[in-house]
């Protein structure tokens, strides 16, 4: 099944428990429209919406309140951010998401510390909407393909990029007014341009 299809098929079953939101049918049609720009096939791309679902669950049921800790999943690899308040704790977080269905890799950045407050965590979501909109501003690569994470001042990079695109993306949020750090986790691609077709044969004129 091809992505426009699938993420066509993903609204369309979404919309009878929609019915009478205009707010909720709009961002399930966002929500494909992103799907379908993304660099994941449409498969991963759901693949990874469960995989933060399940792993939340998880974290909820093993450590409640005694953690704060974010979860993001790209093309099947999980990356661990916030805070735990000690490294047994931390270890036992990355073998507990390791075990998720679907997930071929963890990257645990938990810190061991106190958990962050509610004005720190406002200032990290403030830096991922500047560096996003300088992505946009720059336009030097689709925004979109690069998923920005911050924590405590530190800019987490994940995507499906080329070089050029990862380096761009990392001096762009390196440059960006309280960014404190920049941490690729990408993954790189070669995007090979398209070739022109050729030109008809003259033989036979």
């Amino acid at each position: 099944m091809n992505k426009l299809l699938l993420a066509t098929t993903l609204i369309a079953l979404s919309l009878p428990a929609l019915q009478g939101c205009v707010t909720a049918v709009a961002t399930g049609a966002g929500a494909g429209a992103l799907m379908i720009a993304d660099r994941r096939n449409a498969e991963t791309y759901l693949a990874d919406e469960a995989i933060e679902i399940r792993a939340l669950n998880r974290i909820n049921e093993k450590f409640a309140d005694k953690v704060h800790v974010n979860v993001t999943s790209y093309n099947l690899k999980v990356l661990l951010t916030g805070e735990v308040p000690d490294a047994g704790i931390k270890d036992e977080l990355e073998k507990a998401i390791a075990g998720v269905t679907n997930v071929k890799g963890v990257t645990n950045e938990v810190t061991v510390g106190a958990s962050s407050n509610f004005s720190a965590r406002s200032n990290d979501t403030y830096i991922t909407s500047k560096v996003k909109a300088r992505f946009i501003d720059a336009n030097k690569f689709q925004a979109n393909h690069v998923k920005v994470v911050t924590e405590a001042g530190t800019v987490f990079l994940l995507g499906l990029v080329t070089r050029k695109e990862a380096d761009d993306a990392a001096e762009i949020a390196r440059t960006t007014a309280d960014v404190k750090k920049v941490v690729r986790v990408f993954e790189y691609v070669v995007i090979r341009e398209k070739q022109p077709a050729d030109k008809p044969s003259e033989e036979g004129k």
